[in-house]
């Protein structure tokens, strides 16, 4: 067998990552505003991120990593499609980029035998190479069409300028929290850790910092926080959280009205979030407010 090249791209070969033939079924070029062309002209994607692995100056597998056009480093693994598994599995040992690998698939993706093979081969690979499984995640997209409920008028909210109380509030929130990714670093690294890492990640949209909300009882104690925000493409939910001494009393649902309600009145025709699949209460909470499933995303780290 002809001896396998991995190598990143050069500035200009684009066109040679293209080149592998991708039918669509899975992972973000399924998807018009996720496309190839359309992350690389926004800068998410950089030659020097985007690696191949060629037979005979053919490409057979690729991988290509994905950050914000300002980050100095990749955040996740986006892009990942292969003709020839060893090969892929290869590319991803010899890439030193250490982050997620996140799959975005269809709604139902299970039910059709070409997506899940699609989907089912590349968690294989990924995990060949060293990824572990680590969550299944629902996908939503919201628009008009989908109502918009009235605000329950049983909590007030604040905007809060200083980073530092927004910090001591994903603190407390992670206590006892479902979400994968926090459960995880609290496991790493510590609960101010996961606190820290979740107020980097909101701090690093591009949505304004304006935007975030402080939720208050009509006593006057803190019930959690709404962060809705922006990506470089969606407006999007960046974060709802309820603090431990007053989970029980669906105050989700409070926070998630009004996060909906704040980017509709800054203009948004449509809106994006996510949760966890075991996070049957928030999954509960989006159906209510009106948000379908528009997808699910599997990340393995």
């Amino acid at each position: 067998m002809t001896e396998l090249v991995i190598r990143p791209l050069a500035a200009g070969e684009e066109g040679l990552f293209a080149s592998l033939p991708d039918p669509g079924l899975v992972g973000f070029g399924a998807y018009p505003e996720t496309s190839l062309q359309a992350m690389t002209d926004r800068g998410e994607l950089r030659p020097e991120w985007s690696w191949v692995a060629l037979r005979d100056e053919k490409v057979v597998a690729r991988a290509a990593w994905w950050a914000y056009p300002e980050s100095a480093e990749p955040f996740a693994l986006a892009w990942f499609d292969f003709t020839d598994f060893d090969a892929a599995v290869a590319v991803l040992r010899a890439a030193p980029h250490p982050t997620e690998y996140s799959i975005k698939l269809p709604a139902g993706w299970r039910d059709d035998p070409a997506v899940a093979e699609a989907a089912n081969s590349r968690i294989a690979a990924a995990t060949a190479a060293g990824f572990t499984l680590l969550v299944e995640r629902f996908l939503y997209r919201w628009t008009p069409e989908c109502g918009l409920p009235d605000r329950p008028g049983r909590l007030e909210f604040r905007p809060e300028p200083d980073d530092e109380v927004f910090l001591d509030v994903f603190r407390r929130i992670a206590h006892g929290s479902l979400d994968a990714h926090v459960q995880r670093t609290i496991a790493t690294s510590g609960i101010d850790a996961a606190a820290r890492e979740d107020l980097d990640i909101m701090l690093g949209m591009p949505g304004p910092r304006e935007w975030w909300r402080l939720a208050y009882t009509p006593s006057g104690e803190l019930a959690g926080l709404c962060l809705p925000s922006r990506n470089h493409v969606n407006p999007v939910i960046g974060y709802i959280g309820v603090v431990p001494e007053h989970r029980g009393h669906g105050y989700a649902y409070d926070l998630l009205v009004e996060a909906t309600h704040l980017l509709v009145a800054e203009g948004a025709d449509r809106i994006i979030a996510a949760t966890d699949l075991p996070n049957k209460a928030m999954a509960a909470t989006f159906a209510k407010v009106g948000y379908p499933i528009d997808a699910h995303r599997v990340d393995l780290i």
